[in-house]
Formats: structure tokens, C-alpha cells, sequence
């Protein structure tokens, strides 16, 4: 009988171990979040669709750690003149006129305590799609990757798969092709790209 009630306990420990491991990792908790906007955005018009550069938007993901979520004004430059007519249109132009700023749900969050620079990696030839996925294709944005932190280590062990030609940094569409090991080979010699893996460089 004790060895029973041991065994059982054990295995209680075990399986509440995996639920938690498993349930309560950013795959599972973080992967899907799809938050309602205050206006609804849509990426496959803009950036599909219409073939819009991320970077029109995005203005500071090349310089600095930022992507930088645009101000109104971004969305006026067009639509002064564009859909002029749309009940969102009409909404958004109020919320300008009156000064009052969108309240956008940030999509993709990473925690205080860790440290990420869009600039570095895309100055490495890591493209938007390696993280956010196919932006184009979402009428409302989702997260899809984990963004944990053995999902970055992953990548920083072994980045060959991701690294691409510079002017296809926001090709959503791009994908490695059978010359990419070279090609990785030699980018990485040419872009000096050593991802470093210890802990202050997320952690500082």
C-alpha cells in the first residue's frame, strides 16, 4: 500500500509538472493572441493587398530597437483622400481632428526584464515574417511564434535558415532556397553574424 500512494505521488508531481510545463509556456499562452483594436486595422489590405513597405508605417525598426507603432498622422497621409466615405475612415479622422492618440493593444510583448533591438536583426538579414509571421495575410494581427525564450535560442543557435538577402527583409513571402546553407555560410562571414547565447544579452 505505501508503495502504491508513492507511486501515485509521483506521478501526480510528474503530470502537474507537464500540465504547467506545457500549459502555462508562451507557446500555448501566448501563440493566438489576437486582441481587439480601437481601429481595425486591416494588414492584408495595406500590406498585402497594396503591397505597402512595412517600414512606411514601422518607421524605426531599421535604426533603432523599436519598431515604433505609427501616430494618426501616418494613417492621414492617405486617407484624407482614400475611403474617405468609410465609417472607419470617418471615425479615425474624428479621433485626429480632436488630438486624441489610438490606445493600440500591443500584439507581440516581450517581457520587461529582456531586451530585444529590431535594428541588429535586421541589419543581419533576419526578415519581419522569421517572427511575426505572414502579416500580409492577417486581417487582424495575431502573434504566432512563442517569442520565449528558448524560441530565441533556438534561432540564435542555429540562424542559417533565416538569414536572407537584405533588400527582402519585409518580403513576406521570401523562402530559403536549396543554395541556403552557402548562402548562410557567407553572409555570416560577411555580416559577422555570431549570435551570442549568454544570458546579458537579453538579460541586462
Amino acid at each position: 500500500m505505501p508503495l502504491a500512494v508513492a507511486a501515485l505521488s509521483v506521478l501526480i508531481v510528474i503530470g502537474g509538472v507537464a500540465f504547467f510545463w506545457y500549459y502555462g509556456s508562451p507557446k500555448y499562452t501566448d501563440a493566438g493572441f489576437r486582441p481587439v483594436q480601437p481601429i481595425p486595422y486591416n494588414h492584408k489590405i495595406h500590406a498585402g493587398d497594396n503591397g505597402m513597405d512595412c517600414r512606411y508605417c514601422h518607421t524605426s525598426v531599421e535604426y533603432t530597437a523599436q519598431a515604433a507603432i505609427p501616430p494618426l498622422q501616418t494613417c492621414m497621409n492617405c486617407h484624407t483622400m482614400i475611403r474617405t466615405e468609410s465609417d472607419t475612415i470617418k471615425a479615425m479622422t474624428a479621433m485626429y481632428v480632436s488630438g486624441e492618440p489610438v490606445k493600440w493593444v500591443r500584439v507581440h510583448n516581450i517581457p520587461d526584464y529582456a531586451y530585444f533591438n529590431h535594428s541588429i536583426h535586421i541589419a543581419k538579414g533576419i526578415g519581419c515574417s522569421s517572427c511575426h509571421g505572414r502579416i500580409d495575410q492577417m486581417e487582424k494581427v495575431e502573434q504566432v511564434k512563442p517569442l520565449s525564450m528558448g524560441w530565441c535560442l533556438d534561432c540564435h543557435r542555429n540562424p542559417d535558415q533565416y538569414i536572407r538577402p537584405l533588400d527582402q527583409i519585409t518580403n513576406m513571402a521570401w523562402e530559403p532556397g536549396p543554395d541556403q546553407a552557402e548562402y548562410a555560410r557567407r553572409m555570416k562571414v560577411e555580416r559577422d553574424i555570431n549570435p551570442p547565447t549568454d544570458c546579458a544579452t537579453c538579460h541586462r
